[in-house]
């Protein structure tokens, strides 16, 4: 058995019926030309054939020593890959509406904790004559980072490359993941020992650049919305995609950052989408947004999460564009220059801070008697900069489907692929009305940017 990370076992811990804790992610294909309606059939049939499943595709918990959590992984000697990869079709008429409304049921659904934490789906019957896939792996298993750095290790820029690893696969050798493997109990309290030595002075330069320059925005800050309420287990899940050039157009044209311009289209959205429904705030928005915390040489197979958090003021209030990115790009930039001068593992438990009011977001009453650490978490996510594509498929997009708590009713995650930006939205489907208008008010606030820049 290895041993489980305190912030993994946490994720199986808070995990409930309403919280599912996986994170997923649709990709739309193209059929390599000349294709025919087998296709997919036999490739699944190809891929099942590939039984060398890495060992994290293989860890299911152990049984749990007490009623504090899991505190081991199990590995399986074998897996069935016929339950985990499934091969399903749309109803009729093959729309993408129908494709993410099977996407919304999926995401929904928990995970089998008797078996590898995973699951990956096959969709064919799109009336576009593409195909698409779902999959779904738990947090306590990776990250969304490491989630997305390993689907592009699955995929090849070469449109004649048959021979893509499936998606559980890998095409790193088995010895590079083995010397990765189970550190000691007191090689882990060594290591948290020494984290936690750090915190002390990195939170009193936090705390002197808090209270007394004002230059960060703080949990607790953030308004109550009607996304900061208890949420149900089922989900509504809806996708778009947009140019990067007009993203990174805007960038240029006022010395802001491509993420700095993400989220001001999403405070405009969501500005637009709170109006729509009466129930705008007074008071700024809050976003927390991740920071990847990893190393580029880092890959995959290492699992787990390393994710840090910072907070960003959307000034929805605002009703300028040009006023909101303004204010969007100062807040990211003081919470930036703050974090950069922590060690990953002062900045790691730090963010902690942020996010640490989720933590007890189930116990009943506090959700509805207390002001939310932030509105909602939107995630820009490295995805692939070319071209891919999948054992000859070209790969159309990616489109991410996150985490929701109590108090988090939504959730906006986006990938670059090649030229595109692709938006994931995830919102509870009780407390999140007519969640595709965020689509049309996300198109709504580019326009608006784009003008306002001109």
């Amino acid at each position: 058995m290895a041993l489980m990370p305190f912030t993994d076992s946490m994720f199986l811990l808070v995990e409930s019926r309403e919280h599912p804790m996986h994170v997923g992610g649709l990709q739309l294909f193209r059929t390599p030309e000349g294709a025919d309606r087998d296709y997919l059939r036999g490739l699944r049939e190809d891929l099942l054939k590939a039984d060398n499943v890495p060992p994290l595709f293989r860890r299911r918990p152990a049984r749990p020593v007490n009623t504090a959590g899991y505190l081991a992984w199990a590995q399986d000697s074998d897996v069935d890959l016929d339950y985990h990869f499934r091969h399903s079709a749309l109803p009729q008429p093959g729309r993408i509406r129908e494709l993410l409304e099977l996407t919304s049921r999926w995401h929904s659904t928990l995970l089998d904790r008797h078996r590898p934490l995973w699951e990956i789906h096959l969709v064919e019957g799109l009336r576009d004559g593409r195909f698409a896939m779902y999959s779904k792996i738990h947090h306590a298993l990776l990250d969304g980072v490491s989630a997305l750095r390993h689907l592009q290790g699955t995929l090849s820029d070469d449109p004649d490359d048959h021979d893509c690893p499936p998606p559980w696969g890998s095409r790193r050798p088995p010895r590079e993941k083995a010397r990765r493997g189970n550190r000691s109990l007191l090689d882990t309290a060594r290591g948290s020992l020494e984290q936690l030595a750090g915190v002390a002075p990195a939170a009193l330069r936090v705390a002197r650049e808090a209270f007394r320059e004002h230059t960060l925005t703080l949990p607790m800050q953030a308004p109550r919305t009607m996304l900061n309420v208890p949420i149900g287990g089922a989900r509504r899940f809806a996708a778009q995609s947009w140019p990067l050039g007009r993203v990174r157009s805007i960038a240029a044209k006022t010395g802001t950052s491509r993420n700095d311009v993400v989220l001001a289209m999403c405070s405009g959205a969501l500005r637009d989408y709170l109006i729509e429904q009466s129930a705008l705030p007074d008071a700024p928005l809050v976003a927390m947004v991740p920071v990847s915390m990893r190393k580029q040489s880092d890959t995959e197979s290492s699992g787990g999460n390393q994710i840090g958090a910072v907070l960003c003021n959307l000034a929805t209030d605002k009703t300028d564009a040009a006023v909101r990115l303004a204010t969007i790009h100062h807040s990211m930039r003081e919470a930036k220059r703050i974090f950069n001068q922590l060690t990953p593992v002062q900045a790691l438990l730090l963010s902690g801070i942020n996010v640490a009011q989720l933590g007890v977001a189930t116990v009943p009453g506090v959700v509805s008697n207390t002001r939310p650490p932030f509105n909602l978490v939107i995630s820009n996510v490295p995805g692939p900069r070319k071209q891919m594509y999948w054992n000859g498929a070209h790969l159309d997009g990616i489109y991410p489907a996150s985490v929701l708590l109590d108090g988090q009713a939504l959730n906006i995650t986006l990938t670059n692929n090649g030229d595109n930006l692709d938006f994931g939205i995830t919102g509870c489907r009780r407390s999140v009305p007519h969640l595709q208008r965020l689509l049309l008010h996300l198109d709504t606030a580019l326009s608006e940017l784009e003008a306002a820049v001109a």
